[in-house]
């Protein structure tokens, strides 16, 4: 039997057709006959089948049906005893294109399922943490339940408890900004998390605006009102512990005014090598121990005045525990930790930001390398600047301390139009950044104030301000006794503000 000829036997006569479903019996019955044939003539020691024997069976049914089962007429002729007939087996041919699309079928079926099993297995993973969160909801709404079976927890009452959280959010956030101390920041959270979970009720939200309130009154207490109208003659006037040859430095009280630590300790630091770098600094416990140069305790925050931690011109400010200054050649804020000596820093933002006597305080005579003024004030602490992008002016960043996760941040930047080496230094008072300018050998003024909460100028000012002699190394202002501390050439100067 050839792939497209049978061999029937003689049947009534020469040219005698035979219906197509007796052929296919025909074929059919042959076929099984050859494989059995094929099955018993191949080896059987041990040996396999290949595929394309095992195929075999397969491929001869597929000869023997029909593409759509209609019949077909055979004529035959009679040769040699036997009937001899064409048969036409392309219309028996493998079905490939429906093969294809089952296939296909399968692997998009395949592809859904593995799709639901990755489904399932993340909503698995998840509904322990949803029942979680479910159960931790469920006991913090427990201590308001008899709200809700007396009817005083209705959709309306929460909607208005949402728009007082709301404001709260807004006043807390004005604040904040100008603060930005612990508590603002503790604050900040409880009514962020009331916010998101709606676990507040009327008692709660009259606490957290009680706080807020707490605050305001706290700023405004803290913050006078209005500039500063008058300052004082000096009320302090001392050499340095170091001697009046380290004519650069930084000196003051402790400025934190919530802080137990150091509460009433004075400091001096100098810059050591060329008046322009240092590493160590000097503490004293009380005012009476710094006017008399006694009990003090000197403090080496780099182990050399050219290490990556040391400072960098007279930048200096002692805010709670911790001493915070420019450091070495760098566009850096130091915090050195008097507790546990160690030093975090952050980068300041700007484009250019001016170090290494890039931008430093001038007018008459440039102090080396005061690029970067560290303050501190009622509020915070603040870093006084100037960049290439902002051409050189002044530029204002409020800094903030992250006891919990160790780290120095930025938190708000301000850009003025006041050139920095146009004065010849400047200070923070509540939010408000003062400028002086030389007038000569004995006297300087205060001429100008930026406002950061509002963003004016005021170039009106005329406050002077005495001093030894010529140079002014740093001013500095305390919020604890409202006093300005100014480092005048190795004389250390102190006066009082009026508001």
């Amino acid at each position: 039997l050839s792939a497209d000829r049978a061999v029937f036997p003689p049947s009534s006569g020469e040219g005698a057709s035979f219906p197509a479903h007796r052929v296919k019996e025909r074929l059919r019955w042959r076929v099984w006959r050859l494989n059995l044939d094929a099955l018993r003539l191949w080896p059987t020691c041990g040996s396999a089948l290949s595929p394309a024997v095992k195929m075999l069976p397969f491929l001869l049914l597929l000869l023997t049906s029909t593409k759509d089962g209609h019949t077909q007429r055979v004529l035959g002729q009679n040769k040699d005893g036997s009937c001899h007939c064409e048969v036409n087996s392309t219309m028996w041919s493998f079905p490939a294109l429906k093969y294809e699309a089952v296939l296909l079928q399968v692997q998009t079926c395949k592809g859904s399922l593995n799709s639901l099993q990755e489904q399932m297995l993340l909503s698995s993973n998840y509904l322990p943490q949803i029942q979680a969160q479910l159960v931790n909801v469920t006991a913090r709404l427990q201590p308001f339940q008899y709200l809700h079976h007396q009817g005083l927890y209705t959709a309306l009452s929460l909607r208005l408890l949402g728009q007082e959280l709301s404001k709260l959010e807004i006043e807390l956030s004005s604040i904040h900004t100008q603060l930005n101390n612990t508590q603002t920041q503790k604050l900040s959270k409880e009514v962020q998390q009331s916010a998101e979970y709606y676990l507040f009720s009327p008692i709660f939200v009259t606490f957290l605006r009680g706080c807020v309130y707490t605050l305001m009154l706290g700023q405004q207490r803290y913050c006078l009102k209005g500039l500063i109208t008058n300052i004082s003659e000096p009320i302090t006037t001392k050499i340095s512990p170091y001697g009046k040859s380290y004519i650069s430095g930084s000196w003051g009280r402790q400025a934190q005014m919530d802080t137990e630590g150091e509460k009433d300790s004075y400091w001096v630091q100098p810059l050591i090598s060329s008046h322009i770098w240092g590493n160590i600094f000097r503490v004293y416990q009380t005012y009476e121990d710094f006017m008399a140069s006694v009990k003090h305790r000197d403090y080496t925050f780099a182990p050399s005045h050219s290490h990556a931690n040391a400072i960098e011109g007279p930048s200096g400010v002692l805010y709670g525990e911790a001493l915070y200054y420019n450091c070495y050649r760098s566009a850096d804020v130091c915090r050195y930790d008097l507790k546990t000596n160690t030093v975090k820093r952050v980068t300041l933002p700007g484009t250019g930001v001016g170090f290494n006597n890039k931008f430093p305080y001038c007018y008459y005579d440039c102090r080396l390398n005061s690029d970067v003024d560290v303050e501190a004030d009622e509020t915070g602490l603040w870093v006084l600047y100037a960049t290439v992008g902002n051409h050189g002016n002044l530029v204002v960043s409020r800094l903030a301390w992250d006891g919990e996760a160790q780290t120095l941040n930025v938190t708000q930047t301000w850009e003025t139009k006041l050139f920095k080496k146009a004065v010849s230094n400047a200070f923070m008072v509540c939010g408000v950044m003062y400028a002086t300018r030389y007038l000569d050998e004995y006297s300087e003024e205060v001429f100008y104030a930026f406002d950061t909460a509002t963003g004016k100028e005021d170039n009106s000012l005329a406050l002077p301000l005495e001093k030894v002699v010529k140079g002014v190394a740093s001013l500095s202002y305390n919020p604890v006794n409202k006093r300005i501390y100014m480092y005048n050439d190795g004389y250390l100067l102190a006066y009082q503000t009026y508001f």
